[in-house]
């Protein structure tokens, strides 16, 4: 961070409590969350408590060997990230610090204490295309021009919030760094010159014209998911689970399946072997819709367990920011948070330092409304600006973040806040990640409020199929309907066998394990099976549930079950998942027909 010229102030360390310093000779001077830094190792620290004789600052990096009456200097400035082309396929740490150049010039791999690189390359040089004319009257959010930033992404260059005026001065197109002068504004009868670059403090939302309901869904390319439980773009989730449960392979499913167009992938908290696991698959990925490298549409914050724990709110926060910057630009941005129990923790660590009143297991009392300040920054916005046109634009931010509840507890306090937050609930659960059952979302537990806000974004993609005219959201229901009938009669079962059931009960049963093992089941290593595309999934959704529809039919008609499930077509219908490519519809179709012909062959 820049030290201040004006107002430049000192003060000097008065105790050190772990992570935590207290400051005397800066109280009158600080503002909250303002930044400050240890001369002698040039650590950074973030006020978090401001007393009438002494100030309390968290610390990003340890604190050892460091000693009592050290000075300390205000650089007046909150935590700001710097916003430019070179973000995407970057590697920051939680203050925006660049991993890749920190290790360019460091071979040891070590992030040593005090390290300032700038988070941004001040050499490399991008090529500006101007999208305005001078005389232009431009308002905040406007589009100036573009920067190709990589083969498939088009960074858009904005005027920062709150700033308007007459555009004096426009560079030419050509080849500028993000320092240089691109754009000139007079303002008031006084210029004021830009340059790609903006930087914005991570403890503000950024602002936008307003915002919408949600009305697209986030496509994950998991079955379950899009279709019991869908997310809208820019809604909100949380994947909670226990160990070995599946969480982190989710995540990397997401960021490289889901349209997003941006993804932000934040490790908060977890340890250095997963972080960098994730890093390297990233780099081998290739993004299957443009045949790129993954990395070329994220952004990622690696933020390890071994860091300091005050740096773990700092990642999370500063990733939001950055994704914001891109939802600016109208991109649909989502944002992978793994896992916001690791700062929750980080809080109730700091809280003890503290010496807080703690709350419930030793969270402190306002851990409520941090998750609420983090996830209520999700949301589909009509943005500032226009593009050189007079276009508006929309983007959205999606939050999907993970939990790790102790014994995979549900009920302890991370989860249990963050379930009255989030408006999409994927609930992991250890049964079903021990029978290898992946996703190992518990189809009982979890939920979705979007469904109704994304009917109609269904219902306009709906496969034409008049055999069995339902749409999208009476395939959920009837899908929810058979996964609960048969988890009420588990417990009949017990008492007097599945054989002794009547023949409509023992079609549910067979539907329930035909959608367990035919529909929910997919393997995320799979190369056919891993993605499913939403023709795909339609179509076999509703081949299962023409046998459900068309065999209560024949029961009625007194036909019994077994006289009707026909085991050859059975398991081509069980074998869809993995054989029929996305692209191959019509294999589906003649298996629908194939089935149907021997279903009505039956009929009385």
């Amino acid at each position: 961070m820049e030290e201040s010229n004006k107002g430049f102030n000192t003060g000097y360390i008065s105790a050190i409590i772990g992570s935590l310093i207290k400051i005397k000779g800066l109280e009158n001077h600080v503002r909250l969350h303002d930044l400050v830094k240890i001369s002698n190792y040039q650590i950074l620290g973030e006020v978090i408590q401001i007393y009438s004789d002494h100030i309390i600052a968290q610390c990003y990096e340890n604190t050892i060997r460091v000693k009592l009456n050290e000075e300390v200097i205000n650089l007046n400035e909150p935590l700001s990230m710097e916003l430019a082309p070179g973000l995407i396929s970057n590697v920051f740490d939680g203050i925006q610090r660049p991993l890749k150049e920190v290790f360019k010039n460091f071979g040891s791999g070590g992030l040593e204490r005090g390290i300032k690189f700038p988070p941004l390359s001040r050499t490399r040089k991008w090529h500006f295309i101007p999208l305005r004319k001078i005389k232009d009257k431009i308002n905040s959010g406007d589009i100036i021009g573009t920067v190709q930033e990589t083969q498939n992404f088009e960074h858009n260059i904005m005027v920062p919030p709150y700033h308007s005026g007459t555009l004096s001065f426009i560079s030419d197109e050509g080849d500028y760094t993000i320092i240089d002068e691109i754009y000139k504004l007079k303002i008031n009868s006084q210029e004021k010159s830009f340059s790609m670059m903006q930087k914005w403090p991570i403890t503000v939302n950024r602002p936008y014209a307003r915002k919408e309901n949600p009305s697209e869904p986030l496509i994950t390319g998991m079955r379950v998911i899009d279709l019991l439980f869908p997310i809208a773009k820019g809604g909100t989730t949380a994947i909670p689970g226990g160990f070995g449960t599946g969480k982190t392979v989710i995540q990397q499913s997401l960021a490289k399946w889901s349209n997003a167009d941006v993804v932000v992938f934040i490790g908060c908290g977890e340890p250095g072997n997963e972080i960098a696991n994730i890093l390297k698959q990233f780099s081998e990925i290739i993004n299957p819709q443009t045949g790129r490298p993954l990395l070329e549409r994220i952004v990622l914050i690696a933020n390890t367990s071994n860091m300091p724990v005050s740096a773990r709110e700092a990642s999370l926060f500063s990733g939001v920011t950055i994704a914001e910057y891109f939802r600016d630009m109208g991109y649909d941005v989502a944002v992978l948070a793994d896992s916001t129990s690791r700062w929750a923790e980080s809080l109730r660590e700091i809280s003890g330092l503290l010496e807080e009143m703690p709350a419930e297991e030793g969270y402190p009392a306002y851990l409520p409304s941090k998750l609420s300040n983090f996830y209520e920054r999700a949301g589909v916005v009509k943005t500032l600006g226009t593009d050189h046109q007079g276009i508006g634009r929309k983007g959205s931010l999606t939050i999907i973040g993970t939990i790790s509840p102790p014994a995979a507890d549900f009920s302890e306090p991370v989860t249990a806040t963050t379930k009255r937050l989030v408006q999409s609930f994927w609930a992991l659960d250890q049964k079903l990640a021990y029978l290898k059952h992946y996703p190992a979302i518990n189809w009982m537990n979890s939920y979705s409020n979007y469904a109704p806000l994304i009917a109609e974004w269904w219902y306009e993609r709906d496969i034409d199929w008049p055999e069995i005219d339902i749409d999208w959201i009476e395939c959920r229901k009837q899908v929810n309907e058979i996964l609960s009938e048969e988890k009420e009669l588990t417990y009949i079962i017990q008492l007097i066998g599945e054989k002794n059931l009547p023949d409509d009960q023992q079609l549910v049963l067979f539907l329930a394990r035909l959608i367990k093992n035919g529909f929910l089941i997919q393997s995320a290593f799979d190369d056919i099976d891993n993605y499913t595309k939403i023709k795909k999934l339609l179509g076999l959704i509703k081949i299962i549930l023409l046998i459900y529809n068309e065999g209560k039919l024949l029961i009625e008609q007194g036909i019994l079950i077994e006289n009707f499930l026909d085991s050859e077509i059975i398991n081509e219908i069980l074998r869809i998942r993995h054989s029929v490519k996305n692209d191959d519809f019509y294999l589906i179709e003649e298996l629908k027909n194939k089935l149907l012909k021997r279903l009505r062959s039956l009929t009385i």
